[in-house]
């Protein structure tokens, strides 16, 4: 089956939300939302979110599904409150657990803050599947970014999350904690034994040199035979090499201390305190 994909693009954290929707009846999902977020002010926007939840509510959809690909470092899910004014179920990979045991140290988060997952409706694991409406969905387990990452694979569409970029952009970076460039490596392999005529989307796009507008939909076909990382016969041991140097040059994420603490909360803000004010904390020297 062939799902609709209608993509909404955040220049601002260069992330694409999808909603991906069932052409046989109204279900619909959303795939990595965006809460806006300025990090000089610490306010919160939903224009982003806004925009998603108008597109749904004005083609009379059902949201059944706000789907996460990983614990984004780059900007804040806007899961919940899209959840608060649509429906439907957070769905998240099972291995969550370990990205929360680990930044739940980093950001001393204490006892009170649950490392299990229960933050989330649904905890995917390899080979899961699910539907929305009639279209179904099944979940491939896609580590090396991050040790969560998932991509789900949607009737004739496979949502990448950051594991593939643009085939003229590569692959994501694999130096967060938990993350390895051996198992992106194995990740990407899933991913490409895919039919060549599988349509792929990704989480990001930063318009490759030489390229002048954002582009977030390729195949598997050309990513085997174009991607500048994985592509073009390039050896397992050639992509370690290369993605290693290359991270080894890569500044950390603009909004990676704040995204991090709201993500592994399924998009919830860290419990208010004695004022009523949530507080995101910095860990000096701690990333």
């Amino acid at each position: 089956m062939k799902p609709d994909v209608h993509a909404f693009f955040d220049e601002a954290t260069n992330t694409i939300t999808y909603v991906l929707h069932d052409p046989q009846g109204s279900a619909c999902a959303v795939i990595d939302s965006v809460l806006d977020f300025d990090y000089a002010s610490g306010r919160t926007d939903t224009r982003s979110a806004d925009a998603v939840v108008a597109f749904i509510r004005d083609k009379g959809w059902t949201l059944e599904w706000v789907l996460e690909t990983h614990v984004h470092a780059d900007h804040l899910s806007a899961a919940p409150y899209i959840q608060e004014r649509l429906g439907g179920r957070i769905g998240i990979g099972e291995r969550i657990t370990q990205v929360q045991e680990t930044f739940g140290k980093i950001f001393n988060e204490g006892t009170r803050f649950q490392r299990d997952g229960s933050q989330f409706d649904r905890l995917f694991r390899e080979g899961d599947i699910f539907m929305i409406g009639q279209l179904r969905g099944e979940v491939l387990h896609t580590p090396g970014h991050t040790p969560a990452c998932l991509t789900y694979v949607i009737g004739d569409a496979a949502f990448v999350g950051d594991t593939l970029f643009m085939p003229d952009f590569g692959t994501a970076r694999c130096d967060f904690p938990g993350g390895s460039a051996e198992v992106m490596w194995n990740s990407v392999q899933k991913i490409l034994s895919l039919p060549d005529e599988t349509r792929i989307f990704v989480g990001h796009d930063y318009k490759a040199p030489g390229r002048e507008v954002y582009a977030w939909e390729t195949t598997v076909g050309a990513q085997k035979a174009l991607n500048v990382h994985v592509g073009a016969g390039r050896s397992k041991e050639e992509f370690v090499v290369l993605r290693e140097k290359r991270d080894a040059t890569l500044a950390m994420p603009r909004l990676i201390v704040p995204s991090l603490q709201v993500n592994m909360r399924a998009g919830q803000m860290p419990e208010p305190e004695d004022n009523g004010l949530s507080y995101l904390k910095v860990p000096i020297n701690g990333l």
